[in-house]
């Protein structure tokens, strides 16, 4: 079985703790002094919130899965997507040990697929998100593609 994932960065852990615990009617399952995380089961979805963002809002989307099988089929499917792939063993994130692939969808939206295979006293591996490589802790960066804008003219 697989459950959803979103991770959203937030500017005040306690309120927004505050503020999830009354929307989702329940206490998170985790709760450190950066982190916390409600694992609900109406919707299925591993919630987690942190300070640890680079800025307020969206951080990543992704999968959580009950074993190794089913993250090495979602790795085959990731790869057949073309993009860049990230994958990790054994990493420490989150306070909880796990096997990661990382991508980033064409929006450049960073999406986790991951099987959590222990927890753990600390909240990660941290390292420079500049680089998609150099990446131990949550969503590493997509590697900047440069923008056209054209300027349109208007004729009145």
């Amino acid at each position: 079985m697989k459950r959803f994932h979103v991770h959203v960065a937030v500017a005040d852990l306690e309120q927004s703790i505050q503020f999830y615990s009354t929307f989702f009617d329940v206490p998170p399952t985790v709760k450190k002094e950066d982190y916390a995380k409600w694992m609900l089961d109406d919707p299925r979805i591993n919630f987690a919130i942190s300070t640890r963002g680079r800025e307020p809002g969206l951080d990543h989307l992704g999968i959580q899965v009950d074993d190794g099988e089913a993250l090495k089929e979602i790795s085959v499917r990731l790869k057949q997507a073309q993009q860049p792939i990230l994958e990790q063993e054994q990493t420490t994130c989150c306070y909880a040990k796990a096997d990661k692939a990382w991508v980033h969808d064409p929006q450049g939206i960073a999406w986790e697929s991951f099987y959590t295979t222990d927890s753990a006293t600390t909240y990660g591996e941290d390292a420079d998100f500049t680089t998609q490589t150099n990446s131990a802790c949550c969503a590493p960066m997509p590697e900047a593609v440069p923008v056209s804008i054209g300027k349109k003219e208007c004729s009145r």
